[in-house]
């Protein structure tokens, strides 16, 4: 895929309460989380992969995920973008495009569209669509 970077979304950048986009949704969606000296980064809790139900609680094991891809939106017209929108998309808590996953269900999923993986989590498969169909990519 031609000139998609990661980088090119500024991922976990700087959100306005001092703390990084990752920091956030984990103390967004923890249960029971302590957060650390900085008052950003959890120290401790526990966190529900939505993709697999499982519970993860080890902070480094709980991974982040955009459920629509950013390789996706990169081939569906954010190569396109500005700077400023790129960074909106992959930082953006308002719209619960950024959930918790284990590591083992991010991996799964990696870059794919609906087309070709859904959550093991049946639960959440209507959130799924849903968050799908909120546009992301449309954006141009």
């Amino acid at each position: 895929m031609g000139g998609y970077f990661r980088d090119a979304f500024d991922v976990w950048a700087g959100q306005p309460d001092g703390c990084t986009t990752r920091q956030d949704v984990l103390s967004r969606d923890g249960e029971d989380v302590v957060e650390g000296s900085d008052g950003c980064q959890p120290s401790s809790g526990s966190w529900c992969s939505v993709y697999d139900n499982t519970t993860v609680t080890v902070v480094a094991q709980a991974t982040i995920d955009h459920i629509v891809p950013l390789a996706e939106a990169w081939r569906s017209g954010a190569d396109k973008w500005t700077a400023d929108q790129r960074k909106a998309f992959g930082n953006d808590l308002k719209d619960q495009q950024l959930f918790i996953a284990s590591s083992s269900s991010n991996s799964s999923k990696s870059d794919s569209g609906p087309a070709d993986w859904k959550p093991t989590n049946k639960a959440f498969w209507c959130t799924y669509g849903e968050v799908r169909s909120l546009g992301f990519v449309a954006v141009e």
